[in-house]
């Protein structure tokens, strides 16, 4: 059971999937960063200074209002719905980077396969040399 375990953890697929999920981590990291440090307060500059994570509708009676998000969290029941435009915003923002990444390297990828592949007339000429060749 050791032995197949080993098999299995070193194949190839496990250790890219190890790696791409650790590099995800770090990417996710920077988008998160990204989007609180340098896109929500353009945001909050551009709609008079708004904040939107310490956006929230109390649930309860306790909850005092004009608190910060996660002081009215501690008191009660509370909806943070700023939490979630900018965790929402953080996805769009991330799917957006990996559409763009994924669609440049497609092209690189596309214009490797075109560079690869021999012109029509070099085709033929080698085929032509390959029954001349075959002839004597």
């Amino acid at each position: 059971m050791l032995e197949e375990f080993k098999k299995f953890a070193l194949r190839g697929n496990v250790v890219d999937l190890a790696v791409g999920v650790v590099i995800g981590a770090a990417f996710g990291a920077i988008v998160t960063s990204l989007v609180q440090d340098v896109i929500m307060p353009m945001v909050g500059a551009v709609t008079g200074g708004l904040d939107f994570s310490n956006y929230y509708l109390p649930l309860s009676s306790k909850v005092q209002t004009g608190l910060a998000y996660a002081e009215a969290k501690k008191q009660g029941a509370v909806v943070g719905y700023g939490q979630f435009v900018t965790v929402a915003l953080n996805f769009l923002i991330v799917a957006f980077v990996l559409f763009v990444v994924i669609r440049a390297m497609n092209q690189m990828q596309r214009r490797e396969d075109v560079t690869k592949e021999d012109p029509a007339d070099v085709k033929l000429l080698t085929e032509i040399r390959d029954l001349l060749a075959a002839r004597r």
